[in-house]
């Protein structure tokens, strides 16, 4: 057989008179006898009908297909799973919801293995799909392009534009008696009005935009909107630039390297993106074998000003933000402003500053992204906490407007529906520092997201009054005084885990502190006092996720030494 692009691993499934059982196999599927003489690219899709997030996607799968196919490879079109954070928020079963990142980088590694897929094309939509598949992508290091599935539009209601968030803030507005039932009906059919992912700069369009930032996706995939021509043309154009790659011998190591990854966390920053995006980046690293810490992200975050009004905290959509142009006019401004490492490699086979050369500016007149010396904040909403309840660190969003400091009053529950309940019913006052422990990687086990209570929070219009700490994490969607990923978390022996009602606690993020006012002796008493609680899960996959799982300051990785 003679071929056009390199075949490094499918040659070894499918050439040779021994390989005719693996050619019986792939005739059945649609494979022509031309077909075994091109490279063979895995379309990893995550396609499901569980999630707007996701339900286009087999579309953009067959898109994708379309660019390798018509660029001399054959594209092979595979599935993993997704999950709905927004749906499953709250409950239970959003223990599974960073469990799935661990199994889709496992699912996809596993197919390209045993396939033997010479690249990949990976197409993901929520919050965990993106993560897992750079995961898998720097293990398997074949040439790959990794594809946004596209934001959301807003929905609209009594001429107000609604996302996701604001369903989960009405219901906090519902138990304060600020709207009727009929309200929150309306306010709920509004939200979503079809296909893509949450509509602010929440963990998606966050993690979307750290990737293009990261070098592997395409200029322009981050800040698409789901349904349109230009993300069927941005997946058709990554199968043909996957085919370039295998020529180039250009792989994900290449381009994922210590310096790319602080572009990531610079872009992140100036977006004012999810905490999420801290843990997920240090997950890709750990996956790279790059050496990235909490406290680069406090490095970078000094000199890094937060110039997005986005969703959460600020005004406006990731739709409206693709209007005017997308992140490439930002990353061109921080790149001109010494922000951005240029050098860095990506998957069009040109550097960063390459690939910005020609990028346009924002329109004049929008306010949507400030200029760096106009900024929201000057410098990272990210803040790296640490103290005696965070000794091994955690992770604050603080962009200026919920102040920079608090001190109150410690209220603990040991689970996020205790909490819920105690905010709902007016049991959380004013001054109050609402503590959620046991909910960590270990613990949970999963690390829920606590989006219902902060939701809440804002919703009894308490959003400036009070704070919330856990060894949990927070939705992109979160706002208002918040720290979360809290290490080394309550069920493992942590600090936070001795912390009783009436403690206070202080929250600063000027001193980047995580304090609770009690003597190091009667921390130590607290301590020596304590027993750890029995697991809560001690078969199946989340028994299995606490096991392995590492600390949240490590990304909550689950392949760390072994």
């Amino acid at each position: 057989m003679t071929d056009k692009h390199p075949r490094p691993h499918s040659s070894q499934v499918v050439d040779g008179m021994e390989r005719a059982p693996s050619r019986a196999m792939l005739h059945a599927v649609g494979f022509a006898d031309a077909d075994f003489a091109k490279p063979q690219i895995g379309i990893a899709s995550t396609w499901a009908m569980v999630t707007p997030c996701n339900m286009h996607i087999n579309k953009l799968a067959e898109d994708a297909a379309r660019g390798v196919d018509g660029g001399g490879g054959k594209a092979v079109i595979f599935n993993t799973i997704t999950i709905s954070d927004g749906i499953s928020m709250g409950t239970e079963g959003m223990k599974y919801s960073l469990v799935s990142r661990e199994v889709i980088a496992d699912s996809i590694e596993t197919v390209v293995a045993c396939q033997g897929y010479d690249g990949v094309v990976a197409i993901g939509g929520c919050d965990k799909n993106m993560p897992g598949c750079l995961i898998a992508l720097a293990r398997l290091n074949r040439p790959a392009v990794f594809v946004y599935g596209g934001t959301i539009l807003p929905g609209c209601h009594d001429g107000k534009k609604l996302d996701v968030v604001s369903v989960f803030e009405a219901v906090g507005a519902r138990a304060n008696h600020r709207i009727d039932d009929a309200e929150l009906h309306a306010i709920e059919s509004n939200a979503i009005p079809g296909p893509g992912s949450c509509g602010g700069m929440y963990t998606a369009n966050t993690m979307a935009s750290a990737i293009e930032a990261l070098g592997m996706s395409l200029p322009g995939s981050s800040a698409q909107v789901a349904i349109s021509r230009a993300k069927e043309l941005d997946c058709e154009r990554a199968g043909a630039q996957v085919l370039k790659l295998l020529d180039l011998g250009l792989k994900p190591r290449d381009i994922m390297t210590k310096k790319a990854f602080e572009n990531a966390i610079t872009v992140v920053i100036a977006l004012g993106g999810s905490t999420n995006a801290v843990l997920h980046l240090l997950a890709m690293a750990n996956a790279c074998g790059v050496d990235l810490k909490l406290d680069d992200f406090t490095r970078i975050g000094r000199k890094v000003p937060m110039l997005a009004d986005l969703k959460p905290s600020g005004r406006y959509s990731m739709a409206e933000l693709v209007e005017i142009g997308g992140i490439q006019p930002l990353m061109k401004t921080l790149l001109d402003a010494g922000l951005l490492h240029g050098d860095c490699m990506t998957v069009t086979g040109k550097t960063l500053e390459e690939n910005l050369a020609d990028a346009p500016d924002y329109p004049a007149g929008q306010d949507m992204i400030r200029s760096l010396d106009n900024p929201i904040k000057k410098d990272s909403h990210l803040v790296v906490l640490r103290g005696n309840l965070a000794p091994e660190g955690a992770v604050a969003k603080i962009t200026g407007k919920e102040g920079l400091s608090f001190t109150g009053t410690a209220r603990v529950f040991d689970c996020e529906e205790a909490a819920l309940t105690a905010i709902l019913d007016g049991t959380i006052v004013k001054g109050d520092v609402i503590v959620i422990r046991y909910e960590g990687p270990k613990g949970g086990p999963g690390m829920r997201e606590m989006l219902s209570p902060t939701s809440a929070v804002m919703g009894k219009g308490l959003g400036k009054e009070v704070a919330l700490i856990t060894d949990g994490r927070f939705s992109g969607g979160t706002h208002g005084f918040v720290v979360g990923h809290i290490t080394p978390e309550a069920y493992t022996g942590g600090p936070l885990a001795i912390v009783r009602d009436g403690d206070t606690i202080t929250i600063d993020a000027e001193t980047r502190e995580l304090m609770l006012h009690v003597t190091d002796d009667e921390i130590g008493r607290r301590l020596a006092q304590w027993t750890q609680p029995a697991p809560r899960y001690t078969k199946g996959v989340l028994a299995k996720y606490a096991r392995l799982v590492s600390s949240a300051s490590e990304g909550a990785v689950t392949d760390d030494g072994l």
